[in-house]
This record gives C-alpha cells, structure tokens and sequence, in this order.
C-alpha cells in the first residue's frame, strides 16, 4: 500500500513558478513508477509527466521546456518544477503511483493523493 501526499500548490500570477511535491509512504519507492496529472473544471484527466524507476522521464507537449519532473528515491518523493506559468495550467495536480512501468493513461495508476490547486492568473 502507498499513500501519496501533494503539497506546494497555490494561487501565482502569469510567468511564475511553483514546484509542487508529492511524498510517498510505504516501502520500495523506487520500484514504483511515478506520474503527475491534472484536472480541469470540465475537462478530463490528463497526463503532465512520469519518472520510470529507471530514471527516464516524460513530459506532456503542453509542458515540455516549462515543467519538470523528479524524483528523490531517499526521500520518497517526487517533484513537479512548473516554470512560466500560463493560465491553461489551471488545475488540480495529482500525484499518482504504480507498480512497475510508467504509462499515460491514469486509470493503469493503483495509487493516487488528493490533490493540490494550482491557479494562475492572468
């Protein structure tokens, strides 16, 4: 069982930054797979970013050269560096967990915390 915890959400203006941390309890950390999707009112959720336990990462079109993913497996947990913030980032964050292999698609994740806001205005 893993539960995940997102913190460091908030209310920012257009260009800003925020990173976004998710920890993770139970063992084996590095073993699981790690992601970050969002929700917005009306949309569907979709995928921001994986980390692989090997290390390799992904990262959404909509993010790439802004967000960056990482993990700490010390620390058990993962990060989203989100740099010049634009109103369409609006969101809830999730950080999400599974065993084995990343993938895209959120219903293959078993684990998932209860998310953070994120809101830019412009």
């Amino acid at each position: 069982q893993v539960q995940l915890v997102e913190s460091g959400g908030g209310l920012v203006q257009v260009g800003d930054s925020l990173r976004l941390s998710c920890a993770a309890s139970g063992r084996s950390f590095r073993s699981y797979s790690m992601a970050w999707f969002r929700q917005a009112p009306g949309k569907e959720r979709e995928i921001v970013a994986n980390s692989w336990t090997t290390g390799n990462t992904f990262h959404a079109d909509s993010v790439k050269g802004r967000f960056t993913i990482s993990r700490d497996n010390a620390k058990n947990t993962v990060y989203l560096q989100m740099n010049s913030l634009k109103p369409e980032d609006t969101a809830v964050y999730y950080c999400a967990a599974r065993y084995g292999d990343a993938v895209v698609i959120a219903t293959q994740y078993a684990y998932w915390g209860r998310g953070t806001q994120v809101t830019v205005s412009s």
